[in-house]
This record gives C-alpha cells, structure tokens and sequence, in this order.
C-alpha cells in the first residue's frame, strides 16, 4: 500500500441498512437469512476492486448509548427495533470483514459517524486524502479538499463541488441545514414548519445558524413562502434549533487507539472466507476461492470480484455492421436484446439492438436516436432486413433476458424471431423462484457480483426522464452493449447450475422455454373489450359510490373522508368505540381490509365501507382504466404475462390484471360481460374443475377422495357426508359449504383458527371439523406430515413435473414464519402441479390451432381456465380438440375434469 492511495473508510451501519432495506431477500435452505449480508459484502467487494491500492477499514455504531442520549433523551427514539431478520446478520457481516483482511473499528459511547469524523479530521491535518463510503447525507459535512464521500449503491461521488452542485452550500453548512429541518430517521427535531425547501432558502440567504439568529429580521425579505412569519417561528424554537445543531455535529475529537497511518489491509483467511461462506450457501465465492488460489492477496482482497475486461463496439458504419453480422452469423450461440421507446410491447419501436458473442466482447447497432447531432447512424430498415434471415432462423441459437419482450417488438417491424434457445430470466426463476427478483440488474448483482448501470443514470428520473431515443449514443450504446454482454455472462453463470439437475432442465426446457412464443402470441392476440359497456358500468357505480358515501356519513353522524385512515379510525374507534382487534406498527387501532371485513359482520359502517373500497377498487382498475388502455391500432387490450413472478410457477399478469377480475359477485361479472368476441365469432372458456383437490388425490394417494373423483362425486358433497356421518342424500346446503372450507382451506394449510374465522364457528368446533376430515381421509394427513418433513430437511418441494420450489423459512427460529413456510410446502406443490398442468395444455393447443391452421385463438390466461375467441363454423372442432388436450395435459390417478362453455362474452361462456 502507498501513501498517495487514499485511506478508505466504510460506514458500516449505513451499508448494513440500505443493504437490508434495497436489496431483495435473501435465505439460506436453512431459512437463515442472509440478504443483508450478501448485500453488504457485494459492495466491499466493489469498494476493494475500486480502491485496490487503498487501506479500507469499516467502521459500525456500538451497542448502548451514546452523549447525544444524554444531550436529548428522543434522539433516535421512534426508531423501531432491529428487524428480526436483520439481527442474526450482523455478525457474519463482521467475522467476514475480519476474515478478509480489513479493520474492524468499533468505539464505545459514540457513533461510527464520530469515528470516521475524528480520522477524516486527522487525515486533513495530515494533507492525506481520505475517502468515506456512505449513504448518509450528514457525512457531507465533513467534505473538503482531503475528504470526499462514495456511495458504492448509486456508484455517486462527492468532493467539495459536489455538495455544493447537490445542495447549493458549502459542506459544513450541512450541520445548520440538519439544525434547521431536523432529521426524522435520527429524531434530530429542527425547527418546526421548517423543511428542506425552507432550510436551504435560509442557508443561502443568510449562512448558518448564527447568522440567521444574528438576522432573524432579514429573513422576512428572503422570498419564500411562509418568510413574514418564519423569524417568530425561528426565535420560538431557538433552543431546540441549537441543540439540533449539537446532536447533527459529527464529533472529530473521539480519542481513539490508532491513527490514520496505523490502518492497512492484512492478508485475507482463505479457510475463515470459505468456511463463511459455505455457511452462508454463497456458492460463488466459495467457487472463486477454490478457482484463483494463488492470484490473491497482492493487491486486491480474496473476495474482490472477478472482473472481465470489456469490449464495447457502436456499430455506426456498415462495414463495421457486416464484420458483427457475419461473426454472429457463425457464433453457436449469441446474446441479443433491443433498445425501444417504450415498456409496452405493442406500442414500442426499435431505438437500436445489441449483440454479445463472448464474454466483454458486445456491439450496439443504434438505429434510431433522434437528437440533434446523431452520427452516422445505419438505416434502421436495411439494418433490420439483413438481420432478420438470421433472427428468423430458429437454427442460429439466441439468448437474451425477457425475450418475450422483445419478440413481440420485433413483430412490430415484421420480424419473427425464431432460435430462442435460453432466457436467463426464466433460468434464473427456475434454478430458484424465491431467491430474489429475476431483473437483470438484480441477477447480475446476485450471480456476477456486478452493478449494472441502470436506466436512471442514463435517462434520468421521474417526469424529466428521457425516452431511449432521446438519449446521448455516447451514453446508450455502453449502456446498451452492457446488456447484451451481462445477459450472455449470467447464462454462463446459470446454464450449468441449471442443466446440472435434470428435474430443473426438464422444466425449462420442455415447459417454460416452448411457452414463451406461446405467451407472446397470446399478447399479440390481446381481447376485445366494449368500452361503452364498461362506460355504463362506470357510471352506475359512480352513483352507487356516491350513495354508499352519503349512507356512511349518516351512520357516522358527521362528513368524513372514506380514504383517511385517520379520520376512519377516530369514528370507527374513538367515536363509535368498535373493538380495536388489530393495531398498526405505530400502535394505533388498524383499518386494514381485514379488520374492516371482520367488523362488518356485527357493525354497520365498517359493512358500508367494506361495499365501498370493493366497488371503488372496481371502478378505478376496470371500469374507469380499461377503456383507456385499448390499443389505436388493434382496437384491443393487450395485458402482459408474467413466467418469473409467482413463487410456484402460476402466471400473472399486468396492464390490465385479469387474475383479479371477480368472479362470484354481479360487479365483477359485469365486467367479464365486457369481454367480447368480435363479429362472427364467439368466447370459449375452458376451465379446469376442481383442479387443485385432484392433485391433491393423486399425491396423497387417500382412498376416499381418489374414489370421490373416480365415481365423479360431487367432492364437496362426499367429504360432507364423510365429516358429518350422513348419507350423500343427507347433505344440507350448509354442510356442503362448511366441507367446501374445509377441502380448500386444508389444501391452503388452514389452521382451525383460520377455519373457525371463515365459517365464524368456535375454534374448538373447527377443530372436531378436521379431526374428523383426517380420521375419514387418513392419506391427507399422511401427504402432509411426510411433505412437512421432507420441506424441513431438503428445504424445497416439487411439483409432478419436478419444479422445485424452495421454502426460505421452513427452518426459521421465528414461529409464525416457520409455520406458513410449512403451510406454503403443503399447497406449493399442488398449486405448482396445477400451473405445470395448464401450461402443458396451453403449449399443446397453441401448437395444434397453428397446425390446423383454424380460425381460433388463445385471449387469456386466467388462474385456471383458458379464453379463446373462436370462428363460429369452428366452435364444435375447436371444444372438443381443447377439452382433449387439456385433459391429457397430465397423468393422474383421478382423471382430469375440463368444463367448457360458449358465449358472446366472456361471462357467458364462463
């Protein structure tokens, strides 16, 4: 290490929370958890590859409290307590920190800010340039010409100008700006009525505290809003306005045993890392352990990430284009991705592709930025008629993250994209769905130790930020070649983790690969919608709303806001006295859905309200918004598809939802009747019965339900009269009810708590109910001890087909999370089934109408049933075919039950 390096110093504290708090969750099979950890070290990691030269010493706050709880007995009260996830984290974070080679600093009776505060002092005394890696905007006061901050989460740095640029004054006014606003996550109080707006008008107007108070007249003639009557306010709060200043003063006087000379990097415990992280199932770095033995410890640290030199080509003159299109033209395999002007499939045009063929090595084609001063840029159209042989080609292999996207989009410039071969979204989701989100940010964080640059620090945020085609090319094509490059090293990463168990590998690809053309036809279809219908509807529950409004206030005895949960808990609580049966994390009375619906069964208003959130939530997401998201150029709504959201393999969709659409109410069957089919044609729905029971027979293997279904017994009815001891004749509508619960609740791992709230029974009642259901169904019982156990020792469960689906908690010390893990491995299993299930049948029919080339064609996907619009002539050919496929999609002890029906519209036929 030399002297010129900077000395680093990482703020512990402040990594372990955003790290905690920005970052996905992260389980060990164990269900330790271990996000927080990955997290903090992925960004040493970074830190060490960044400052290679540099002694790097990481600084946390220590336990107890400190002089400022002695200056100010609420400082940092209303902090809740560590989150119970958080807390095993700590000391692994700690031991490898330790175990890499880097000073751990802990100081008794202050905070890790005054630590580095007194170094940062220390260094600029010394002329030594220091470096502090934080999130904390308070660090910026101690800013000068020797100290700048990095915050290795947004990859920002901030020297001297910056702080100004940032907040428009000099670093150590931070202290009087804090003073001022105060700072909430620190119950620093300031002044009131003072925020960041007003705070920063001050400063600049005036300077700091003192020369405010020295000016409070002054202040009047700043132009702000709420200036003439800011000095009475100012001087009111004199004394809490200092004594913030002493709390958000870092401390630079802490007497500490060692000096900025005495910090350096030791030599990493390779033993100690790998053994951690063996723990910690981190199975990457103990991968570059086992790979680099000899090349550590120089000048970067063993746990520095592997780095990949690169190679990014703009591809802006057409030989350059022919020399990447002949090199892909012969690749086996090559990374593809696009750059658009929108997120919509339907409505996004080509800005420009990529293209990666090894490691580093990736081009970008820009094709069409529209800001002044392009260089020579390609025509887009010859472009894409030279690429679309070999997009076309379903030989040329592809890979690329989300490539439903992107099919869909080249469909839009008449390009059918053939040779999909890998997604490393859907490899990702299936090697593990609940490891985390399957955005590429998010894996190339998790699996190559790797910060994408985001869209944000290309484009901007919020109202201002740029659309793709107005973007700089010296910004976009980076930008853009990175992700065609990323997306080819992730599948490297993944493929042979994925292949390697045969289950996985049989899942990908014979499921969830085939499907996704299948999924972007099905959005290309996209599904007619009446929009004056749908404004019909709107309107009538506009005076419906109107109506239950007016019923609320007059049950309430005043006018009150229906949307503020502050006025709703005054009446409800304080004005009504209801009984309070759950409060919030700040300790007041809750009126969350389900507090709301429990109350609505012995009280009036909360039964009015209840009527009111459903039917305004209607409104917003369906009546109101869906006539509004019809496609101008097909007349259509076209939603999106989801394969790598839900934790066991279900789809879901968005813009619009349809998993949501009510079935079992008039309302929500209102809006299915707005679903059409266009002249000449009518709606088939194909819907799987009782799916879910059925898979639950073929797994448990129980005689009695596999006997309900083959006799094609009404389930519900039987399981009455097996629970009740009646004759099938016997069954009352309620008992067939109260069995109906009980099937599906027990399938869900309902507890008799659960079952007792749903049939508002006693507990004790509800208890009988599934003693009796295990005494009559034996193998249930025996399905579900045995899958309980295995969850607890492998830490997963499988579907039929062998998709896995992991079960972070099963092993947890906190009961509640052990406890739904353990009804998640229950039902995981049959819900993933009935997904596998469904989308086998969906393949198959997608397959066999393009085949035979009929006049029909797949809606929607919804839960358990397809929608199809289907040639009037064809109806008869197309049920039958469908029925047939989807009742061989599997291979069960029990057969598979498919109810089609045909209508104009989708209730109709449903």
């Amino acid at each position: 290490m030399t002297q010129k390096a900077p000395l680093v110093l990482v703020d512990g504290s402040s990594y372990l929370y955003r790290a905690y708090h920005a970052l996905p969750p992260l389980n060990t099979s164990k269900g330790e958890p271990t996000g927080a950890v990955k997290g903090v070290i992925s960004m040493l990691r970074r830190l060490l590859k960044d400052f290679p030269e540099s002694p790097v010493a990481v600084v946390f706050d220590a336990k107890g409290k400190t002089f400022r709880d002695e200056l100010y007995a609420e400082y940092k009260s209303q902090r809740p307590p560590m989150p119970d996830d958080m807390r095993p984290q700590v000391q692994p974070i700690k031991d490898i920190v330790q175990a890499m080679g880097l000073p751990l600093l802990v100081v008794e009776g202050v905070e890790a800010d005054d630590v580095i505060g007194t170094l940062a002092r220390q260094c600029s005394e010394q002329q030594r340039d220091m470096v502090v890696s934080t999130g904390d905007k308070d660090m910026a006061q101690l800013v000068n010409a020797h100290i700048s901050l990095v915050n290795t989460m947004t990859g920002s740095h901030l020297d001297e100008d910056g702080v100004r640029e940032k907040y428009g004054f000099e670093p150590p006014l931070m202290i009087d700006f804090l003073a001022l606003m105060g700072d909430k996550s620190d119950n620093i109080p300031g002044v009131p009525g003072v925020g960041e707006k007003t705070a920063r008008a001050l400063i600049e107007g005036l300077g700091g505290l003192d020369a405010i108070y020295g000016e409070l007249e002054a202040v009047r003639d700043l132009g702000f809003r709420g200036a003439k009557k800011m000095p009475e306010k100012l001087e009111e709060h004199r004394d809490q306005a200092y004594l913030s200043r002493q709390l958000a003063t870092i401390k630079t006087d802490v007497e500490l045993e060692l000096a900025p000379a005495d910090i350096h990097r030791g030599e990493p415990d390779r033993a100690a890392l790998k053994t951690l992280f063996a723990e910690l199932e981190f199975k990457t770095w103990v991968a570059e352990l086992d790979d680099a033995p000899d090349e550590v410890g120089e000048t970067e640290s063993a746990s520095a990430a592997v780095t990949v030199d690169v190679d990014y080509e703009v591809l802006t003159k057409q030989a350059d284009f022919d020399r990447w299109l002949k090199a892909l033209e012969s690749a086996e395999l090559f990374a593809f991705d696009t750059e658009t002007t929108s997120l919509q499939a339907m409505e996004a045009r080509l800005v420009g592709v990529s293209f990666a063929i090894e490691p580093g090595k990736a081009a970008y084609v820009p094709l069409a930025h529209d800001y002044m001063g392009v260089p020579d840029q390609l025509d887009r159209e010859q472009v894409l008629a030279a690429l679309k042989p070999l997009l076309e080609d379903a030989k040329r292999s592809k890979v690329g993250q989300n490539l439903k996207y992107d099919r869909n989009v080249l469909r839009n410039h008449g390009i059918d994209l053939q040779g999909i071969a890998f997604d490393t979204m859907l490899e990702s989701y299936i090697l593990n769905s609940t490891a985390g989100r399957h955005d590429m940010d998010s894996l190339a964080l998790r699996y190559l130790d790797h910060r994408c640059t985001s869209f944000e620090d290309i484009a901007g945020k919020g109202s201002k930020q740029l659309t793709f085609n107005q973007i700089e090319i010296e910004s976009a094509a980076p930008y853009a070649a990175e992700d065609a490059d990323i997306t080819l090293r992730l599948h490297q990463k993944l493929w042979p983790e994925l292949s390697a168990i045969t289950s996985l590998k049989r899942v990908f690809t014979d499921l969830e690969m085939p499907l996704l053309p299948v999924l972007a036809n099905i959005e290309r279809n996209g599904t007619l919608v009446d929009a004056k219908r749908l404004g019909e509807h709107s309107r009538e529950l506009g005076e419906r709303l109107a109506e239950l409004e007016q019923k609320a206030h007059d049950i309430a005895g005043r006018a009150f806001n229906l949307g503020s949960t502050k006025q709703l808990g005054e009446i409800l609580f304080d004005e009504q006295q209801l009984p309070v049966l759950k409060k919030t994390p700040k300790g007041k009375p809750s009126t969350a859905e389900e507090v709301l619906q429990e109350l609505a069964l012995d009280y009036p208003l909360p039964k009015v309200l209840m009527e009111y959130r459903g039917l305004s939530k209607l409104k917003s997401t369906y009546t109101d918004k869906l006539p509004q998201m019809i496609n101008p150029e097909t007349g259509r709504i076209h939603t999106s598809y989801h394969q790598a959201v839900t934790a066991t393999g279900r789809l879901s969709s968005s813009d619009p939802n349809l998993q949501n659409i009510p079935i079992r109410t008039e309302q929500g069957r209102r809006i299915r009747q707005a679903f059409i089919a266009p002249e000449g044609y009518k709606v088939l729905a194909a819907d799987y019965s009782q799916i879910e029971l059925r898979i639950m027979a073929h797994l448990s293997e129980d005689k009695g339900l596999l006997n309900a279904f083959e006799q094609e017994l009404d389930v519900h009815r039987a399981t009455a009269a097996e629970v009740f001891g009646v004759d099938l004749d016997g069954v009352t509508p309620e008992m067939r009810r109260r069995a109906k619960a009980i099937n599906f609740g027990l399938i869900y791992g309902m507890s008799a708590f659960g079952l007792a709230k749903q049939l508002h029974i006693g507990r004790q009642e509800a208890q009988q109910y599934i003693d009796l259901y295990f005494e009559r169904y034996p193998g249930v019982q025996r399905y579900m001890d045995s899958t309980r156990a295995l969850a607890h020792e492998q830490g997963y469960v499988e579907t039929l087909m062998g998709r896995r689906l992991y079960l972070p908690e099963i092993n947890a010390r906190n009961g509640s999370l052990r406890q739904a893990a353990e009804r998640t491995a229950i039902n995981a299993p049959m819900q993933g089934t009935a997904a596998d299930i469904i989308k086998t049948a969906m393949i198959d029919v997608d397959s066999w109408l393009l085949a035979k080339k009929l006049d029909a064609r797949i809606m929607m996907q919804v839960h358990d049933e397809l929608v199809l619009e289907v040639k009037k002539e064809q109806l008869d050919e197309v049920r039958d075919g469908i029925v047939a496929r989807m009742t061989r999609a599997a291979a069960l002890k029990v057969p598979l039950l498919v109810d089609a029906g045909v209508g104009e519209n989708w209730d109709e036929a449903h």
